[in-house]
């Protein structure tokens, strides 16, 4: 199924997005209670929330930060149960897309170790290895 990148379009979507990302990013890891919907960075001037559909389903999240030229992919996540059906490749496109229409020439994303490997697939490289092996890669990819 196509699946759409759009932004949270009221309460129930909001829902949606919070949802996705508190138990893949924060529950599934250990520290849900560490989750922080209201945080302030959601609603910064150029920091996009957005949310894939596939149909009337949300399967993933992500927040693209727009820094001058660079689009930064933050907290991205697909679905526990819907993972490996090609979801996270198509959220990554879309969001690329997103990024070239707000003239960016790099993407960037801190990547968790276990995910390297996918992101590197979709085109990214590594711009820095970390001091632990726990710690978030910093990769990135260039945009045409």
């Amino acid at each position: 199924m196509k699946a759409v990148l759009r932004p949270p379009q009221g309460d129930a979507e909001w829902t949606a997005y919070h949802t996705i990302r508190r138990h893949v990013l924060f529950e599934l890891r250990g520290h849900g209670p560490e989750y922080d919907a209201n945080h302030p960075d959601e609603h910064r001037p150029g920091h996009y929330p957005l949310v894939l559909w596939a149909g009337e389903i949300a399967v993933g999240v992500l927040r693209v930060d727009v820094e001058e030229e660079v689009a930064i992919f933050r907290r991205v996540a697909v679905r526990a149960e819907l993972q490996r059906q090609g979801y996270g490749r198509q959220l990554l496109q879309l969001a690329e897309r997103f990024a070239k229409q707000h003239a960016c020439t790099r993407l960037e994303s801190h990547v968790d170790p276990h995910a390297v490997q996918f992101y590197e697939q979709c085109g990214f490289e590594r711009l820095a290895d970390p001091e632990r092996s726990d710690a978030p890669v910093l990769m990135g990819k260039p945009l045409r």
